[in-house]
């Protein structure tokens, strides 16, 4: 009996230490397979470079300097080695990089309150790049490497400055694969021979990725001069290295536009590094289309390629299953977020992103102006780029995602490619002054850097838009805050009262636009005021609304109100 008592003892505690072993197992083999080890550079010498101050807003490294602009724009300028270009940039940027991954971190938290699906989200990021160091050419992990010396330990609990660097490059990827995030949805177009002014080539594009306010803050238009390949300028942020929207020295230009993707398995190359790789490295259409065949990609993306020596664009559409090149007969090129090549646009997915949402719409529309604007000088492409209407001059309501200004842009830019010069917004969005930047100036007078002095083409600058300073401008910005209070209201579990002032106000903030209209139901739906509810759905479903499912949305909860007033009937 006492042998018998002894082995069931034994066993109760054998169970819980082979489950806690096989845990810890568990454990550890995750964090193995998880982890990413840096590179090892050759030259660790760029460690003790020292930033030197100069003035109020310049400050210089080597041959390397950041200052900020009149404008607003942080302005950057690297050159060296791969390692040595990151280590320079960190240094420079230190702050900026804080506020960056600060900025970026605080948004997600306001999409995802929730700890736990937090903390789930950082293990699957972390599980589903695994692999992501295998997919990226050596020179720029290291460049990455060597910016993460400057990340700040604040952000350990997220991973090791150097993972976390790496795993930013896919977060682009990621939202929009992720599409009901509606964090993308970029316009851009190109226009030559007789629908360009002096029929030199001429490309447009907002980048309408959208991480809060905070996040377009700190823009960086930054200049390199790498030891390999092309220089060239970006409009980036701090910490990151890939290219969303670029010009090199040959006058090619590199801006992408994301694609309806299946939710993919793992990470492969980040399209923004191989945006950049393309920058770098290519001189002609051709060179780009080559660099794209010779890379695998995890998302679909379309990159409208521009070529100031060929005098024409191309969009590269690069989808993990294939690779298209599209070409127009026409003398321009637009290009949102669907595929257009007939070898692409007939697959089952492009077709229901182009029913369902509204890139399709904003092409049309840029059709429209390009058509009605015809030549088109660099003016006409801002005034392209800040329009805010509908098809057909119809009022979509501000902020509308089938406006080609959604009133979110990171940034908007304009590049003249034969000329070497660019013109990228200041804030807000698209709204602000586009102060010009001349290639060729830039790389031959003001590298090195030692005192502060504009570097823009001031006589070049094209004027805020006008909208900045009208009323409706000041009813939009009303608008978003009223938004935020009633997504707020509409989280809790008990409804806040609000009273019919405040709705008034809300409805006259931004009439046009759906969701004030939708919004207002969802709060009398939970309210349980039905046939008010009923009302102002119906009012919501008359607007132009982006997205099919928003619809759809809509369309459910109004018949939830009649199913609840047919209860209370009975």
């Amino acid at each position: 009996m006492t042998v018998k008592r002894s082995f069931y003892r034994k066993k109760r505690y054998l169970i819980p230490g082979i489950l806690i072993l096989l845990i810890g197992i568990l454990i550890l083999w995750y964090a193995l397979a998880t982890s990413i080890s840096p590179p090892v550079p050759k030259n660790l010498n760029s460690l003790d470079y020292v930033v030197k101050k100069q003035d109020d807003s310049l400050y210089t490294c080597q041959q390397n300097w950041l200052k900020q602009s009149r404008s607003g724009l942080w302005e950057l300028y690297l050159e060296g080695s791969p390692f040595e270009r990151g280590v320079i940039n960190g240094k420079l940027t230190k702050q900026l990089i804080y506020e960056q991954e600060e900025a970026f971190i605080s948004q997600i938290r306001k999409m995802i309150p929730s700890n736990f699906y937090l903390h789930f989200l950082k293990y699957f990021i972390y599980w589903f790049n695994r692999d992501l160091d295998r997919y990226l050419m050596k020179e720029y992990k290291e460049e990455i490497y060597g910016i993460s010396f400057s990340s700040s330990d604040v952000f350990n609990f997220i991973g090791t400055p150097y993972q976390r660097m790496l795993n930013y490059h896919s977060a682009h990827d990621i939202g929009h694969a992720l599409q009901d995030l509606m964090l993308v949805g970029c316009t851009s177009f190109g226009v030559w021979n007789e629908y360009s002014n002096d029929s030199s080539l001429l490309i447009g594009r907002n980048f309408d990725f959208y991480m809060g306010d905070d996040f377009a803050k700190n823009k960086i238009v930054c200049f390199t001069r790498p030891d390999n390949g092309y220089a060239f300028m970006m409009v980036t942020w701090g910490g990151m290295i890939g290219t969303v929207s670029g010009m090199n020295e040959k006058g090619l230009t590199v801006t992408i536009n994301a694609a309806q993707s299946e939710i993919p398995l793992s990470a492969r190359t980040p399209i923004s590094i191989l945006a950049r790789e393309i920058l770098q490295y290519a001189a002609t259409i051709e060179d780009a289309y080559h660099i794209s065949l010779d890379r695998e990609t995890f998302v679909s993306e379309s990159l409208l390629i521009g070529s100031g020596d060929e005098n024409r664009a191309a969009v590269i559409e690069k989808a993990p299953f294939g690779l298209m090149l599209v070409e127009p007969s026409n003398n321009y090129l637009i290009c949102t977020n669907h595929f257009q090549s007939d070898t692409f646009k007939d697959d089952p997915l492009n077709q229901e992103n182009i029913r369902d949402n509204a890139s399709l719409y904003r092409s049309k529309r840029v059709v429209q102006q390009i058509t009605m604007r015809r030549p088109m000088d660099v003016a006409d492409a801002a005034t392209l780029l800040r329009d805010q209407l509908g098809l057909n001059d119809k009022e979509i309501g501000l902020g509308n995602e089938k406006a080609i200004n959604q009133l979110i842009a990171h940034h908007s830019i304009i590049f003249k490619p034969h000329e070497k010069k660019v013109w990228i917004s200041t804030s807000p969005y698209q709204l602000g002054e586009y102060v010009c930047y001349d290639l060729t100036k830039i790389f031959n007078t003001f590298a090195p850097l030692q005192q502060q002095v504009e570097i823009i083409e001031a006589d070049q600058t094209i004027p805020a838009d006008e909208f900045l300073q009208t009323a409706e401008y000041q009813s939009f910005l009303r608008f978003r805050e009223m938004r935020l209070i009633l997504l707020n209201v509409l989280k809790e579990k008990e409804v806040k009262p609000l009273d019919q002032v405040f709705f008034d106000e809300f409805h006259t903030s931004n009439p046009n636009f759906y969701e004030v209209w939708s919004l207002s139901g969802d709060y009398f739906r939970k309210a349980e005021n039905p046939k008010k509810a009923i009302r102002l759905f119906r009012k919501a479903l008359t607007m132009e609304i982006p997205r099919w499912s928003e619809k759809e949305k809509i369309i459910r909860n109004m018949t939830d109100c009649k199913d609840q007033i047919n209860d209370v009937d009975e």
